[in-house]
């Protein structure tokens, strides 16, 4: 495949990306002369972007493509938790025909990996990671879908959740969770030694979800930060949310800590919640990655699984305004957010992967504060999603499988 009259975020004039066996073999200035049969597609001067990734989603729980259900004006974690414990089986939570619609809409998004906290406890058991895992099969090769997991009805204080979270990992899930250490299951110490134990027994990720704000979350990312490194987990290790992130007193000496032992910070940038600053990040070397948190479900109705729509979002929170700081939140749900999930070759260089995303704008930047449509998604240098509709293996708009 050759993409021609491309604009690359960084470059000013148009180039050619040359594409063979799902990688990026050449990026030049002059079109050239294509093999014969090469498909050749023309960008016309618009905006290729590298496929879009989401660090944190719950697809598991999502009502997307179902009927509309109203979610409830609670306000704190334990009572949105509770609420979607009594009403998830009346809605045939989770639900595979969710999760595919969800998905559908990331790809045709430009979304080519995702990471999503599926939950694990007694009730559920491991009926989401079946699900999600089915579901991932269904899309392979056009999106890859990590799965994480997640705890949400407590650790320590919901007795038969740990020993779950080590079947999920069996049945695929590659990296554990958490949930407010000390704010929700009220076992700070407890909860985060049994998070690493079963990491560093299992060979997997970890990703904690911290609501927990002010100096409470400030101490108990000090406490991830100094077991990273105990446990020798750098680069393994993501906080989710972190709204203890924004609190000033202890704001710089965190970050610098996160630098060292290898810690990462996602932000969905939900609402009025606290984000952790760009730029700050950036400085001291913390990866900074976005995600969607949930999507249309019982905690509440809005999202559309755009990261582009997300970047533009974190930009906003942050009152970016240069290009300079609109590429930050573009970093955020491309290069930085692939790190996060493992994956280091991802971007628009030669010899990486062949995952371009095509929109109708004059530069990255503009893409970010616009948040125009996906023209094109290209995945391992087939073109999986048109205008908006998924392109099948016979060139229809049907789903891969």
């Amino acid at each position: 495949m050759r993409v021609t009259n491309a604009v690359l975020p960084g470059r000013s004039e148009p180039v050619t990306i040359v594409t063979e066996g799902g990688r990026i073999t050449a990026i030049k200035e002059s079109p050239g002369v294509g093999a014969p049969g090469e498909e050749v597609i023309d960008a016309a001067g618009r905006t290729v972007l590298p496929g879009l990734v989401n660090a944190h989603a719950h697809i598991d729980k999502t009502l997307h493509g179902g009927p509309w259900v109203s979610a409830p004006q609670v306000e704190t974690v334990a009572e949105r938790v509770a609420h979607e414990r009594r009403h998830r089986d009346t809605h045939g939570l989770p639900s595979r025909e969710y999760v595919a619609s969800l998905v559908e809409a990331m790809v045709v998004a430009g979304t080519t990996h995702l990471r999503t906290h599926t939950d694990v406890d007694p009730g559920v058991g491991l009926r989401g990671i079946t699900a999600v895992a089915e579901v991932a099969r269904r899309y392979e090769g056009v999106i890859d879908i990590q799965q994480v997991a997640f705890p949400q009805g407590g650790l320590i204080t919901n007795p038969g959740t740990l020993p779950l979270l080590r079947d999920a990992v069996e049945a695929g899930a590659s990296v554990i969770g958490g949930l407010d250490p000390a704010g929700f299951d009220d076992a700070p110490n407890a909860h985060l030694e049994a998070v690493f134990d079963l990491a560093a027994s299992t060979g997997t990720g970890i990703d904690i979800h911290l609501h927990d704000g002010g100096s409470l979350g400030a101490w108990e990312m000090g406490l991830i930060a100094r077991m990273t490194r105990e446990y020798d987990l750098g680069g393994r290790v993501a906080v989710s949310h972190a709204f203890g992130i924004a609190h000033p007193p202890t704001q710089a000496a965190l970050l610098e800590r996160f630098a060292e032992a290898g810690v990462a910070l996602v932000s969905a940038a939900v609402y009025d919640a606290p984000v952790p600053p760009l730029r700050a990040c950036a400085e001291h070397g913390v990866l900074l990655a976005g995600g969607t948190d949930g999507i249309n479900d019982l905690w509440g109705p809005f999202g559309d699984g755009d990261m582009l729509r997300r970047a533009m979002l974190i930009a906003y929170r942050n009152s970016s305004r240069s290009d300079d700081e609109l590429m930050l939140a573009l970093d955020a749900v491309t290069t930085n957010a692939a790190r996060v999930l493992g994956i280091e070759d991802h971007g628009l260089t030669v010899g990486g992967p062949a995952d371009l995303v095509v929109v109708d704008a004059r530069s990255a930047a503009e893409a970010v504060a616009r948040v125009p449509g996906r023209d094109l998604v290209i995945r391992s240098g087939r073109v999986v999603a048109r205008d908006g509709a998924l392109v099948g293996a016979e060139g229809g708009n049907a789903p891969p499988h």
